[in-house]
Protein backbone atom coordinates (compact mmCIF):
# COMPACT_ATOMS: atom_id res chain seq x y z
CA UNK A 1 0.00 0.00 0.00
CA UNK A 2 2.76 2.56 0.19
CA UNK A 3 4.35 1.47 -2.86
CA UNK A 4 0.97 2.32 -4.58
CA UNK A 5 0.67 5.66 -3.24
CA UNK A 6 1.86 7.23 -6.43
CA UNK A 7 -0.77 5.60 -8.19
CA UNK A 8 -3.19 6.96 -5.91
CA UNK A 9 -2.50 10.40 -7.14
CA UNK A 10 -3.09 9.16 -11.52
CA UNK A 11 -6.53 7.71 -10.08
CA UNK A 12 -7.40 10.96 -7.89
CA UNK A 13 -6.49 13.46 -11.17
CA UNK A 14 -8.20 10.80 -13.81
CA UNK A 15 -11.46 10.77 -11.62
CA UNK A 16 -11.05 14.22 -10.95
CA UNK A 17 -11.70 15.17 -14.46
CA UNK A 18 -15.25 13.47 -14.21
CA UNK A 19 -15.86 14.92 -10.49
CA UNK A 20 -14.00 17.79 -9.24
CA UNK A 21 -14.41 16.94 -5.94
CA UNK A 22 -11.81 14.24 -6.06
CA UNK A 23 -9.16 16.88 -6.80
CA UNK A 24 -9.88 18.60 -3.32
CA UNK A 25 -7.73 18.28 -1.06
CA UNK A 26 -5.47 16.03 -2.23
CA UNK A 27 -2.97 15.71 0.26
CA UNK A 28 -5.29 14.98 2.67
CA UNK A 29 -5.48 11.28 1.55
CA UNK A 30 -1.69 11.07 2.54
CA UNK A 31 -2.31 12.11 6.39
CA UNK A 32 -1.43 16.15 5.50
CA UNK A 33 -3.96 18.48 7.23
CA UNK A 34 -4.13 22.05 6.70
CA UNK A 35 -6.40 22.51 9.57
CA UNK A 36 -5.12 23.05 12.99
CA UNK A 37 -3.95 19.59 14.90
CA UNK A 38 -6.71 19.02 17.82
CA UNK A 39 -7.96 16.00 20.11
CA UNK A 40 -10.74 14.82 21.05
CA UNK A 41 -13.35 13.96 18.91
CA UNK A 42 -15.82 11.55 18.07
CA UNK A 43 -14.27 10.22 14.35
CA UNK A 44 -17.23 8.70 12.01
CA UNK A 45 -15.45 7.10 8.39
CA UNK A 46 -18.47 7.45 6.04
CA UNK A 47 -16.83 6.27 3.05
CA UNK A 48 -19.62 7.72 0.61
CA UNK A 49 -23.10 9.21 0.26
CA UNK A 50 -25.05 5.97 0.99
CA UNK A 51 -22.96 5.62 4.30
CA UNK A 52 -22.60 9.17 5.30
CA UNK A 53 -26.91 9.28 5.37
CA UNK A 54 -27.02 6.39 7.65
CA UNK A 55 -24.39 8.19 9.71
CA UNK A 56 -26.16 11.38 10.00
CA UNK A 57 -29.58 9.21 11.16
CA UNK A 58 -27.87 8.10 14.36
CA UNK A 59 -25.58 11.37 14.93
CA UNK A 60 -28.38 13.31 14.72
CA UNK A 61 -29.67 11.63 17.57
CA UNK A 62 -26.41 11.99 19.37
CA UNK A 63 -25.97 15.50 18.66
CA UNK A 64 -29.84 15.93 20.90
CA UNK A 65 -28.86 14.48 23.88
CA UNK A 66 -24.75 15.31 23.68
CA UNK A 67 -24.36 18.72 22.01
CA UNK A 68 -21.11 18.91 23.38
CA UNK A 69 -19.79 16.54 21.65
CA UNK A 70 -17.60 17.57 18.08
CA UNK A 71 -17.85 14.98 14.87
CA UNK A 72 -14.43 14.53 13.07
CA UNK A 73 -16.27 13.44 9.17
CA UNK A 74 -13.99 11.80 7.02
CA UNK A 75 -15.03 9.98 3.62
CA UNK A 76 -13.64 8.17 0.40
CA UNK A 77 -15.82 9.75 -2.54
CA UNK A 78 -16.78 13.01 -3.65
CA UNK A 79 -20.49 12.23 -3.55
CA UNK A 80 -19.58 11.18 0.32
CA UNK A 81 -17.69 14.26 1.13
CA UNK A 82 -20.54 16.91 -0.58
CA UNK A 83 -23.07 14.91 1.49
CA UNK A 84 -21.13 14.85 5.00
CA UNK A 85 -20.74 18.72 4.41
CA UNK A 86 -24.46 19.29 4.41
CA UNK A 87 -24.58 17.98 8.21
CA UNK A 88 -21.52 19.46 9.67
CA UNK A 89 -22.60 21.68 12.52
CA UNK A 90 -19.97 24.45 14.61
CA UNK A 91 -16.86 22.54 15.54
CA UNK A 92 -16.96 20.21 13.38
CA UNK A 93 -13.94 18.99 10.73
CA UNK A 94 -14.14 17.23 7.26
CA UNK A 95 -11.63 16.04 5.73
CA UNK A 96 -10.36 12.72 3.87
CA UNK A 97 -9.49 9.22 5.28
CA UNK A 98 -6.05 8.76 4.66
CA UNK A 99 -4.68 6.08 1.98
CA UNK A 100 -4.62 2.82 4.12
CA UNK A 101 -0.73 2.59 4.71
CA UNK A 102 1.05 3.18 7.66
CA UNK A 103 2.38 6.46 7.41
CA UNK A 104 -1.09 8.52 6.01
CA UNK A 105 -2.77 7.02 9.08
CA UNK A 106 -0.60 7.45 11.77
CA UNK A 107 -0.17 11.28 10.36
CA UNK A 108 -4.07 11.29 10.22
CA UNK A 109 -4.18 9.76 14.27
CA UNK A 110 -1.38 12.18 15.53
CA UNK A 111 -2.66 15.24 14.18
CA UNK A 112 -6.51 14.62 15.07
CA UNK A 113 -5.92 12.30 18.32
CA UNK A 114 -9.65 11.04 18.57
CA UNK A 115 -11.33 9.78 21.17
CA UNK A 116 -13.91 7.23 19.60
CA UNK A 117 -13.88 5.64 15.92
CA UNK A 118 -16.72 4.94 14.41
CA UNK A 119 -16.73 3.21 10.78
CA UNK A 120 -19.59 2.88 8.93
CA UNK A 121 -20.82 -0.84 7.49
CA UNK A 122 -18.14 -2.06 5.90
CA UNK A 123 -14.72 0.26 6.18
CA UNK A 124 -12.26 -2.37 7.86
CA UNK A 125 -8.95 -1.16 6.58
CA UNK A 126 -5.89 -3.22 7.85
CA UNK A 127 -3.18 -0.43 8.49
CA UNK A 128 -5.80 1.40 10.25
CA UNK A 129 -7.06 -1.18 12.16
CA UNK A 130 -3.52 -1.77 13.50
CA UNK A 131 -2.90 2.17 14.18
CA UNK A 132 -5.66 2.88 16.48
CA UNK A 133 -4.71 -0.31 18.51
CA UNK A 134 -1.22 1.12 18.47
CA UNK A 135 -2.37 4.74 19.35
CA UNK A 136 -5.15 3.81 21.75
CA UNK A 137 -8.27 4.48 19.94
CA UNK A 138 -11.06 2.53 20.55
CA UNK A 139 -12.46 1.49 17.00
CA UNK A 140 -16.33 0.45 16.65
CA UNK A 141 -17.93 -0.95 13.45
CA UNK A 142 -21.51 0.37 12.98
CA UNK A 143 -24.33 -0.48 11.21
CA UNK A 144 -22.01 -3.22 10.03
CA UNK A 145 -22.42 -5.72 7.42
CA UNK A 146 -21.26 -8.67 5.53
CA UNK A 147 -22.86 -10.43 2.64
CA UNK A 148 -21.69 -14.09 2.14
CA UNK A 149 -19.69 -12.81 -0.70
CA UNK A 150 -17.44 -10.48 0.75
CA UNK A 151 -17.67 -13.43 3.98
CA UNK A 152 -15.91 -15.61 0.81
CA UNK A 153 -13.48 -13.10 0.13
CA UNK A 154 -12.60 -12.40 3.57
CA UNK A 155 -11.93 -15.85 4.41
CA UNK A 156 -9.50 -16.08 1.09
CA UNK A 157 -7.72 -13.57 2.70
CA UNK A 158 -7.90 -14.48 6.19
CA UNK A 159 -4.09 -13.55 7.26
CA UNK A 160 -4.99 -10.75 6.62
CA UNK A 161 -8.79 -10.08 7.28
CA UNK A 162 -8.81 -11.82 10.63
CA UNK A 163 -6.30 -9.39 12.63
CA UNK A 164 -8.52 -6.37 11.19
CA UNK A 165 -11.73 -7.97 12.61
CA UNK A 166 -10.60 -9.07 15.45
CA UNK A 167 -8.42 -5.60 16.16
CA UNK A 168 -11.77 -3.61 16.59
CA UNK A 169 -13.19 -2.45 20.01
CA UNK A 170 -17.15 -3.34 19.18
CA UNK A 171 -19.28 -4.48 16.26
CA UNK A 172 -22.82 -3.44 15.75
CA UNK A 173 -24.18 -5.63 13.46
CA UNK A 174 -27.33 -4.92 11.44
CA UNK A 175 -28.60 -8.91 11.32
CA UNK A 176 -28.05 -12.01 12.77
CA UNK A 177 -26.59 -13.43 9.65
CA UNK A 178 -23.97 -10.25 9.67
CA UNK A 179 -23.33 -11.07 13.38
CA UNK A 180 -22.67 -14.56 12.39
CA UNK A 181 -20.20 -13.86 9.08
CA UNK A 182 -18.51 -11.46 11.17
CA UNK A 183 -18.07 -13.38 14.68
CA UNK A 184 -16.42 -15.84 12.26
CA UNK A 185 -14.11 -13.65 11.36
CA UNK A 186 -12.98 -12.72 15.13
CA UNK A 187 -14.88 -9.45 15.17
CA UNK A 188 -16.28 -8.75 18.60
CA UNK A 189 -19.96 -8.75 18.07
CA UNK A 190 -21.16 -10.18 21.36
CA UNK A 191 -22.38 -7.84 24.69
CA UNK A 192 -20.73 -5.81 26.42
CA UNK A 193 -18.33 -4.84 23.00
CA UNK A 194 -21.04 -5.31 20.67
CA UNK A 195 -24.27 -6.38 19.53
CA UNK A 196 -27.17 -7.13 16.87
CA UNK A 197 -28.98 -3.51 16.77
CA UNK A 198 -31.06 -3.40 12.81
CA UNK A 199 -30.31 -1.11 9.69
CA UNK A 200 -30.26 2.89 11.25
CA UNK A 201 -31.03 3.26 7.66
CA UNK A 202 -35.10 1.81 8.17
CA UNK A 203 -35.19 5.02 10.61
CA UNK A 204 -35.00 7.17 7.50
CA UNK A 205 -36.61 10.79 8.30
CA UNK A 206 -39.40 11.77 6.19
CA UNK A 207 -38.97 14.50 3.96
CA UNK A 208 -42.46 15.82 3.81
CA UNK A 209 -41.25 19.29 2.01
CA UNK A 210 -39.40 17.30 -0.85
CA UNK A 211 -42.01 14.51 -0.73
CA UNK A 212 -44.67 16.57 -0.50
CA UNK A 213 -43.28 18.85 -3.83
CA UNK A 214 -43.06 15.13 -6.07
CA UNK A 215 -46.35 14.74 -5.66
CA UNK A 216 -47.39 18.42 -6.70
CA UNK A 217 -45.17 18.44 -9.64
CA UNK A 218 -47.12 14.42 -10.21
CA UNK A 219 -50.38 15.91 -9.98
CA UNK A 220 -49.23 19.13 -12.33
CA UNK A 221 -47.93 16.37 -14.90
CA UNK A 222 -51.02 13.92 -14.92
CA UNK A 223 -53.36 17.45 -15.38
CA UNK A 224 -50.95 18.38 -17.88
CA UNK A 225 -50.81 15.33 -19.91
CA UNK A 226 -54.74 14.69 -19.46
CA UNK A 227 -56.45 13.31 -22.70
CA UNK A 228 -59.13 12.13 -24.18
CA UNK A 229 -57.47 7.90 -24.02
CA UNK A 230 -55.56 8.92 -20.96
CA UNK A 231 -58.34 10.51 -18.34
CA UNK A 232 -55.84 10.60 -15.68
CA UNK A 233 -52.59 11.87 -17.58
CA UNK A 234 -50.04 9.82 -17.91
CA UNK A 235 -48.45 7.82 -15.32
CA UNK A 236 -44.75 7.88 -14.26
CA UNK A 237 -42.45 5.10 -13.69
CA UNK A 238 -38.62 5.27 -12.56
CA UNK A 239 -35.53 3.60 -12.90
CA UNK A 240 -33.73 4.51 -9.56
CA UNK A 241 -30.20 4.31 -8.77
CA UNK A 242 -29.11 2.84 -12.29
CA UNK A 243 -25.54 1.62 -12.94
CA UNK A 244 -23.63 1.09 -16.05
CA UNK A 245 -25.50 -1.32 -18.27
CA UNK A 246 -28.57 -1.74 -16.87
CA UNK A 247 -29.73 2.09 -19.09
CA UNK A 248 -29.12 -0.11 -22.19
CA UNK A 249 -30.90 -3.41 -20.90
CA UNK A 250 -33.73 -1.20 -19.71
CA UNK A 251 -33.84 0.28 -23.79
CA UNK A 252 -34.55 -2.84 -24.58
CA UNK A 253 -36.87 -4.07 -22.11
CA UNK A 254 -39.10 -1.09 -22.69
CA UNK A 255 -38.80 -1.21 -26.63
CA UNK A 256 -39.87 -5.02 -26.53
CA UNK A 257 -42.62 -4.48 -24.30
CA UNK A 258 -44.39 -1.87 -26.38
CA UNK A 259 -43.82 -3.52 -29.63
CA UNK A 260 -45.87 -6.49 -27.36
CA UNK A 261 -48.37 -4.19 -26.81
CA UNK A 262 -48.78 -2.80 -29.71
CA UNK A 263 -48.96 -6.44 -31.67
CA UNK A 264 -51.41 -7.55 -29.05
CA UNK A 265 -53.93 -4.28 -30.71
CA UNK A 266 -54.42 -2.64 -27.24
CA UNK A 267 -53.81 1.17 -26.40
CA UNK A 268 -50.10 1.01 -25.08
CA UNK A 269 -49.60 3.00 -21.57
CA UNK A 270 -47.30 5.63 -22.31
CA UNK A 271 -45.79 6.32 -19.17
CA UNK A 272 -43.07 8.78 -17.92
CA UNK A 273 -39.54 6.64 -17.68
CA UNK A 274 -37.88 9.29 -14.70
CA UNK A 275 -33.90 7.53 -14.87
CA UNK A 276 -31.77 8.69 -12.26
CA UNK A 277 -28.36 7.60 -12.87
CA UNK A 278 -26.36 6.02 -9.70
CA UNK A 279 -23.14 8.17 -10.03
CA UNK A 280 -23.19 11.84 -11.68
CA UNK A 281 -20.32 11.26 -13.66
CA UNK A 282 -22.52 9.42 -16.35
CA UNK A 283 -25.39 11.62 -16.37
CA UNK A 284 -23.64 12.88 -20.17
CA UNK A 285 -23.33 9.34 -21.48
CA UNK A 286 -27.22 7.68 -20.20
CA UNK A 287 -27.94 10.82 -22.27
CA UNK A 288 -26.40 10.06 -25.01
CA UNK A 289 -27.29 6.13 -25.31
CA UNK A 290 -30.97 7.25 -24.25
CA UNK A 291 -31.19 9.62 -27.73
CA UNK A 292 -29.25 6.91 -29.72
CA UNK A 293 -32.65 4.85 -28.72
CA UNK A 294 -34.15 7.15 -30.31
CA UNK A 295 -36.16 8.46 -27.55
CA UNK A 296 -36.79 12.10 -26.44
CA UNK A 297 -35.47 12.85 -23.14
CA UNK A 298 -35.76 16.22 -20.91
CA UNK A 299 -33.23 16.78 -17.93
CA UNK A 300 -34.45 17.51 -14.38
CA UNK A 301 -32.09 20.43 -14.57
CA UNK A 302 -34.06 22.17 -17.30
CA UNK A 303 -37.45 21.93 -15.17
CA UNK A 304 -35.83 25.26 -12.39
CA UNK A 305 -36.04 25.40 -9.03
CA UNK A 306 -38.55 22.71 -7.37
CA UNK A 307 -40.72 24.85 -5.22
CA UNK A 308 -42.21 27.19 -7.84
CA UNK A 309 -45.53 28.42 -6.78
CA UNK A 310 -47.33 26.84 -9.77
CA UNK A 311 -44.98 23.40 -11.17
CA UNK A 312 -45.09 24.19 -15.02
CA UNK A 313 -43.76 21.14 -17.44
CA UNK A 314 -42.84 22.68 -20.43
CA UNK A 315 -43.85 21.58 -24.12
CA UNK A 316 -40.34 19.23 -24.34
CA UNK A 317 -41.05 17.66 -21.01
CA UNK A 318 -44.93 16.47 -21.57
CA UNK A 319 -43.99 14.88 -24.69
CA UNK A 320 -40.76 13.56 -23.69
CA UNK A 321 -40.02 9.56 -23.03
CA UNK A 322 -37.51 9.83 -20.17
CA UNK A 323 -37.21 12.44 -17.52
CA UNK A 324 -33.40 12.33 -16.51
CA UNK A 325 -32.75 12.74 -12.94
CA UNK A 326 -29.40 14.87 -13.54
CA UNK A 327 -29.31 16.08 -9.85
CA UNK A 328 -28.14 14.87 -5.96
CA UNK A 329 -29.87 15.17 -3.29
CA UNK A 330 -33.63 15.28 -4.54
CA UNK A 331 -34.60 11.61 -3.79
CA UNK A 332 -37.57 12.45 -2.31
CA UNK A 333 -38.56 14.03 -4.82
CA UNK A 334 -37.76 11.83 -7.19
CA UNK A 335 -39.88 9.18 -5.48
CA UNK A 336 -42.70 11.36 -4.95
CA UNK A 337 -42.79 11.83 -8.06
CA UNK A 338 -42.70 8.57 -9.35
CA UNK A 339 -45.44 5.70 -8.58
CA UNK A 340 -43.63 2.97 -9.05
CA UNK A 341 -39.56 2.32 -9.09
CA UNK A 342 -37.34 -0.50 -10.67
CA UNK A 343 -34.41 -1.06 -8.19
CA UNK A 344 -30.89 0.23 -9.52
CA UNK A 345 -27.83 -2.18 -9.35
CA UNK A 346 -30.04 -5.34 -8.99
CA UNK A 347 -30.65 -6.37 -12.13
CA UNK A 348 -26.49 -5.95 -12.62
CA UNK A 349 -24.32 -8.30 -10.47
CA UNK A 350 -23.63 -5.70 -8.20
CA UNK A 351 -26.05 -6.23 -5.61
CA UNK A 352 -28.50 -3.73 -5.57
CA UNK A 353 -29.10 0.32 -3.70
CA UNK A 354 -31.17 0.79 -0.52
CA UNK A 355 -34.58 0.39 -1.49
CA UNK A 356 -35.75 1.89 2.24
CA UNK A 357 -35.97 5.94 0.71
CA UNK A 358 -38.46 4.66 -1.78
CA UNK A 359 -40.39 3.06 0.87
CA UNK A 360 -40.43 5.91 2.99
CA UNK A 361 -42.07 7.86 0.31
CA UNK A 362 -44.27 5.22 -0.13
CA UNK A 363 -42.92 4.35 -3.70
CA UNK A 364 -43.09 0.47 -4.07
CA UNK A 365 -40.42 -1.22 -5.93
CA UNK A 366 -39.29 -3.93 -8.51
CA UNK A 367 -36.27 -5.57 -8.09
CA UNK A 368 -33.95 -7.30 -9.77
CA UNK A 369 -32.14 -11.10 -8.95
CA UNK A 370 -28.79 -9.30 -7.05
CA UNK A 371 -29.29 -7.70 -3.61
CA UNK A 372 -27.16 -9.39 -1.60
CA UNK A 373 -25.86 -5.68 -0.26
CA UNK A 374 -29.09 -5.25 0.90
CA UNK A 375 -30.34 -8.74 1.32
CA UNK A 376 -32.36 -8.30 4.77
CA UNK A 377 -33.71 -5.16 3.94
CA UNK A 378 -34.98 -6.77 0.53
CA UNK A 379 -36.21 -9.68 1.82
CA UNK A 380 -38.41 -7.58 4.39
CA UNK A 381 -39.42 -5.46 2.12
CA UNK A 382 -40.98 -8.61 -0.07
CA UNK A 383 -42.49 -9.84 3.13
CA UNK A 384 -44.50 -6.22 3.94
CA UNK A 385 -45.14 -5.91 0.31
CA UNK A 386 -43.66 -3.40 -0.32
CA UNK A 387 -41.21 -4.72 -3.04
CA UNK A 388 -41.22 -8.10 -5.38
CA UNK A 389 -38.73 -9.64 -7.20
CA UNK A 390 -38.45 -10.62 -10.91
CA UNK A 391 -35.47 -12.18 -12.55
CA UNK A 392 -35.10 -9.58 -15.29
CA UNK A 393 -35.66 -6.07 -16.62
CA UNK A 394 -38.51 -7.35 -19.19
CA UNK A 395 -40.24 -8.84 -16.26
CA UNK A 396 -39.63 -5.45 -13.98
CA UNK A 397 -41.01 -3.24 -16.73
CA UNK A 398 -44.04 -6.04 -17.66
CA UNK A 399 -44.42 -5.98 -13.35
CA UNK A 400 -44.36 -2.21 -12.83
CA UNK A 401 -47.13 -1.44 -15.64
CA UNK A 402 -49.32 -4.42 -13.85
CA UNK A 403 -49.46 -2.14 -10.79
CA UNK A 404 -50.45 0.57 -12.81
CA UNK A 405 -53.42 -0.96 -14.45
CA UNK A 406 -54.28 -2.36 -10.77
CA UNK A 407 -55.07 0.57 -8.44
CA UNK A 408 -56.03 -1.46 -5.42
CA UNK A 409 -52.61 -3.72 -5.92
CA UNK A 410 -50.82 -0.52 -6.02
CA UNK A 411 -52.55 0.77 -2.74
CA UNK A 412 -51.93 -2.18 -0.83
CA UNK A 413 -48.29 -2.17 -1.87
CA UNK A 414 -47.90 1.72 -0.93
CA UNK A 415 -49.51 0.60 2.56
CA UNK A 416 -46.80 -2.02 2.55
CA UNK A 417 -44.30 0.81 2.34
CA UNK A 418 -45.19 1.81 5.76
CA UNK A 419 -45.28 -1.68 7.77
CA UNK A 420 -41.69 -1.83 6.22
CA UNK A 421 -40.41 0.62 8.32
CA UNK A 422 -42.97 0.70 11.18
CA UNK A 423 -41.32 -2.75 12.09
CA UNK A 424 -38.00 -1.99 11.51
CA UNK A 425 -36.94 1.10 13.06
CA UNK A 426 -35.34 2.01 16.43
CA UNK A 427 -31.86 0.94 15.51
CA UNK A 428 -30.59 4.40 15.25
CA UNK A 429 -31.03 5.00 18.97
CA UNK A 430 -29.88 2.08 19.87
CA UNK A 431 -26.70 2.77 17.92
CA UNK A 432 -26.84 5.92 19.86
CA UNK A 433 -26.78 3.97 23.02
CA UNK A 434 -24.45 2.01 22.20
CA UNK A 435 -21.79 4.71 20.78
CA UNK A 436 -22.51 7.16 24.17
CA UNK A 437 -21.39 3.98 26.37
CA UNK A 438 -18.16 3.82 24.67
CA UNK A 439 -17.52 7.51 24.54
CA UNK A 440 -17.84 7.52 28.13
CA UNK A 441 -15.34 4.21 28.55
CA UNK A 442 -12.79 6.38 26.43
CA UNK A 443 -12.87 9.70 28.81
CA UNK A 444 -9.18 10.20 30.36
CA UNK A 445 -9.31 8.86 33.61
CA UNK A 446 -9.07 12.48 35.26
CA UNK A 447 -12.66 12.83 33.77
CA UNK A 448 -14.15 9.43 34.93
Amino acid sequence: MTALQPLLRRKLASRGRQEPGYLEAIEERFGRYAVEPSQGWLWVHAVSLGETRAAALWIDRLRERRPDIRILWTHGTATGRAEGRRHLRPGDVQVWLPWDAPGPVQRFLAHFRPRLGVLMETEVWPALVQGCRTAGVPLLLANARLNARSWRRAQRLRWLAGPAYAGLSGVLAQTAGDADRLRTLGAPVDPPAGGTMGNVKFDVPWHPGAWGLGRTWRAAWQAATAASDVPGGRPILMLASSREGEEAAWCDAWRAQAQTTRGAGTCPIRPLWLIVPRHPQRFDAVEALLRQAGLRVVRRSTLGPLDAAEPVWPPAAREADVLLGDSLGEMPWYYGLAQVALLGGSFAPLGGQNLIEAAACECPVVMGPHTFNFAEASEAAIAAGAAERVPDLANAVARALDWLADPPALARAQAGCQTLLQTHAGAAARCVDAVLRWWDLSAPAAAR
